[in-house]
């Protein structure tokens, strides 16, 4: 490649090779640069290019153009090797910069927290010059889009709080005037922003000038009066109330102004299973992929049925790599939580009080606090990749675990593993553990055709197993005979067939009313599998609508796909869905289904004698 290439988007969007600026040409091909390089090296495909270039009013050779734009930028980055720099992955495109201003910038932030962390002031302050040093002007400067504004803003909340953490530095180093010269700049240009406004308070206080500090209190009380019908914060109030009182902490360099958050190391990973096995090659593929490097944040996907241990193999793994996040774990129910964000918020140390009002606000603190921190956040049960995108932390140290029910597009930089059962072996040594290896090794042929009903599937043999171990009279063949859903209509349904059936029917909440129909009708067939044309005679529906059914139905792991246009059912699933077949859709509905089965096996039959 020759001399290294360096880039900046803290200010014009530039690239250099060596000493020599490199001329990137039109404006939308500095936007393609800029998006690219804000991705980390992550994939970002032509629609989310066009989407960041032009919003809703993108030409209708857009992806040609794009297309043609990175051309260029090949070209011109790396005249000898033109798809060097640029790569195509995952039908997008992707650009690892090696040295990036923002990526430095980052970098001299973690440096610097640390440092704080250490109670090193001075050398937190002189990183923190050293980040602020980067900076050339307006970042993205040149780009235009609602992408670059909204990158725009994040940036520049990044620069503040890093111009005022430095204010901070000095002034708890000793230097109040030079901190409250800076301090003045930032209330100018932030005249609503109240954290600059409480430091040159305390620098003013400590530089003798007390009429002043109070007289900065009156200033912001009577703008956001003005402006915001608000009365200033609990910190600012708290300052004005310290400076009247000539609070005594106030004046030695022990006291550092309050930030907004504490720092603090969470542990929030629920507890591991002690009767964990198997998942070998998953567990082996997550450790590894869960290594930041420079500015990305690795992104790992769970997917899989639910019941089928996604959540026991995050928060395993979880635990294998905590060492490498020394920082902290979070860990957030997206299926439950309110609003997870502020759980996380509040899980690196955020106060009520010093969370945001507005959601964009939040998704910008919560990447400036974590930006350069080593945490590993796993987020269960996610449904929605807009959701994801907005709860991944800052780069330079974090990675992030995602379960969910079915793989979530659109979240390109996601590498996605799905979870299907235990292998027989493996589901053999659960039920060792549950029931005993005195009960499972003399019945080792029962216990092993006991597994293969059911597919591995771990919450299936958790809840069999505790149901043998709660009878240790019984032989495993005993086990085998009295173990089972009941038929249809049965008045009782033993305790073991609620705890394994729970997960599917919360599944099933989440299908629309066709793939719910499809779900259960097609369980009446005695087949091991089924074709798209005879699902299409069960479900009396046509070809085409009933291929999406099954294939969304596949995608929510409900049926799997077995080759060639070939459908089938884990039996606890099948079992399940027999069940709900009678009791929603009715016997007089499940008989026409099957009975429109046997005319369309006819029929076939028929033509194949007749040689059609």
């Amino acid at each position: 490649m020759g001399e290294r290439l360096r880039f900046e988007v803290l200010g014009p969007v530039r690239a250099w090779r060596g000493d020599d600026e490199i001329e990137l040409g039109s404006p939308q091909q500095r936007a393609i640069l800029a998006i690219l390089l804000l991705q980390a090296g992550t994939s970002a495909s032509p629609d989310q290019l066009i989407a960041a270039i032009w919003g809703g009013a993108a030409p209708r050779a857009a992806i040609g153009m794009v297309r043609s734009y990175v051309s260029r930028l090949r070209r011109v980055l790396d005249p000898g090797h033109p798809a060097a720099v640029i790569e195509s992955m995952g039908g997008g495109y992707a650009l690892r910069a090696e040295d990036l201003d923002l990526t430095e910038f980052q970098r001299w932030l973690g440096v610097a927290r640390e440092a704080r962390r250490a109670g090193d002031v001075l050398a937190a302050a002189t990183a923190l010059r050293t980040a602020l040093g980067l900076w050339h002007g307006t970042p993205l400067a040149g780009v235009n889009g609602d992408y670059a504004e909204f990158e725009r803003t994040r940036l520049g909340q990044l620069r503040l709080t890093a111009i005022e953490d430095l204010a901070a530095a000095d002034i708890e180093s000793g230097r109040h005037v030079e901190a409250a010269a800076e301090l003045a700049e930032v209330v100018a240009e932030q005249p609503l922003r109240e954290r600059p406004r409480e430091l040159l308070m305390l620098a003013l206080y400590r530089s003798g000038r007390q009429a002043d500090a109070l007289a900065v209190f009156e200033q912001v009380r009577r703008l956001l009066a003005d402006e915001l019908g608000l009365d200033p914060g609990p910190d600012l109030r708290e300052m004005q109330r310290r400076i009247l009182v000539s609070d005594p902490a106030l004046v030695g360099p022990a006291a550092p102004a309050q930030a907004a958050a504490s720092p603090r190391n969470p542990t929030q990973l629920p507890p591991d299973v002690p009767d964990f096995v198997g998942r070998d090659e998953p567990r082996s593929r997550m450790a590894d992929a869960l290594t930041p490097s420079g500015a990305s944040v690795p992104v790992i996907g769970v997917e899989g049925l639910a019941g089928v241990g996604k959540t026991t193999l995050a928060v395993h793994v979880g635990h294998a790599v905590a060492a490498g996040f020394p920082d902290g774990q979070l860990f957030v129910d997206l299926g439950v939580a309110m609003e997870p964000l502020a759980e996380l918020l509040r899980g690196i140390g955020v106060p009520d009080a010093g969370l945001p009002e507005s959601f964009s606000e939040r998704v910008a603190l919560w990447r400036t606090l974590t930006a350069g921190r080593r945490l590993l956040v796993v987020l269960d049960d996610a449904r929605d990749a807009e959701q994801v995108r907005q709860l991944l932390p800052g780069s330079g140290g974090s990675a992030v675990v995602i379960t969910a029910r079915q793989r979530l597009y659109g979240l390109a930089y996601v590498h996605w593993l799905k979870l299907g059962g235990l292998g027989e072996d493996d589901s053999v040594a659960l039920l060792e553990r549950i029931i005993g290896v005195d009960r499972v090794r003399p019945e080792l042929a029962d216990i092993r055709e006991m597994v293969r009903r059911t597919a591995g599937l771990p919450q299936v043999l958790q809840v069999l197993g505790t149901r043998i171990a709660s009878r240790p009279g019984w032989t495993i063949a005993e086990a085998k005979r009295r173990l089972g859903r009941p038929d249809p209509g049965s008045e009782v349904l033993p305790p073991e067939c609620g705890a394994i059936e729970r997960p599917y029917a919360s599944a099933m909440e989440q299908l629309s009313p066709a793939q719910a129909r499809a779900f259960r009708l097609l369980s009446l067939t005695d087949g091991p599998d089924i074709s798209p044309a005879a699902a299409s005679a069960v479900l009396d529906l046509p070809l085409g609508d009933t291929t999406a059914l099954l294939e969304s139905l596949v995608d929510m792991h409900l049926l799997e796909s077995g080759g060639l246009d070939r459908y089938y059912y884990h039996e606890p699933l099948r079992a399940f869905a027999r069940s709900r077949a009678f009791a929603d859709d009715g016997p007089e509905a499940s008989q026409a289904a099957l009975t429109r089965l046997v005319r369309f096996h006819r029929s076939e039959e028929g033509r194949l004698r007749a040689g059609v």
